[in-house]
């Protein structure tokens, strides 16, 4: 095991100090939340310069290995979530129990409403037209994690506002008590900062990044039956999608704006 820099190696002093510093948090068994030497003190520790310090650093907090709070130090992260949620149409109740997780939700609300303008392109019905609201705080082993909000056709499932959607999936619900088969989507992910509520509800400071996942869903005639919009924590999740090249014509690239 690598405990010092090998001036002679010709792998970069950088991936160096970052393979070691990997190699000690394990040693360590270190835990979330513990801290790590400061810049000054690796610097002399291994015999580097600050810059070659900062780009170890700045690697391993990409990784989400690690995360500098500034005015306090380096600590070992979390690991975040890998969710699998944009390529297929698992919901985060799915997703989490398949790692084993637990998955709670205090629901913030929970009734009809008249779908808007937006809600009601996104389900293809026309504005006005009665539709079920749940907006979820949602707990991944007792964190807040994520905040959605879920609109779906009032006429599909009518009894859904007298459902108890705290330790439940709402797609089994749908799927299993109200026969709303799910069966192709389109969804996007996008980078924001966290507004003062939204920060509140995550726990975390003003302006902190949240991915936020956008989705409808669409069933068995091709008619959308559910779309949300999801604020996860960025510092706690991470999208993953398994690709593969095909030789039927690519699709534009869409990048949208504003």
């Amino acid at each position: 095991m690598q405990s010092s820099i090998d001036r002679s190696s010709p792998l970069p002093f950088y991936h160096q100090l970052k393979l070691i510093l990997l190699a000690e948090i394990e040693r360590q068994n270190c835990q979330p939340g513990d801290r790590l030497p400061g810049d000054h003190e690796l610097c002399v520790r291994y015999g580097i310069s600050r810059t070659v310090v900062r780009q170890a650093l700045a690697e391993l907090e990409a990784e989400g290995v690690i995360e500098r709070i500034k005015g306090r130090g380096t600590f070992f992260a979390k690991p975040k979530t890998v969710e699998g949620l944009v390529q297929s149409l698992t919901g985060l109740y799915e997703d989490v129990a398949a790692r084993g997780g637990h998955l709670r939700s205090d629901v913030r609300k929970l009734a009809v409403v008249p779908a808007d303008a937006q809600i009601a392109a996104d389900l293809d019905i026309e504005p006005d037209t009665p539709v079920t609201v749940v907006e979820r705080l949602r707990y991944v082993d007792e964190e807040p994690w994520v905040l959605t909000i879920t609109h779906v056709p009032a006429d599909l499932a009518p009894g859904l506002v007298d459902e108890d959607l705290t330790d439940q999936s709402l797609y089994a619900l749908l799927e299993q008590k109200y026969g709303v088969r799910l069966v192709r989507g389109r969804r996007s992910v996008e980078a924001a900062a966290a507004n003062p509520s939204l920060a509140r509800s995550l726990g975390l400071a003003r302006g902190a990044p949240v991915l936020v996942l956008r989705s409808v869903s669409l069933g068995v005639d091709d008619r959308p039956v559910e779309s949300f919009v999801a604020f996860h924590r960025g510092d706690r999740s991470r999208f993953e999608v398994e690709l593969e090249r095909s030789s039927a014509p690519a699709r534009p690239l869409v990048v949208v704006t504003g």
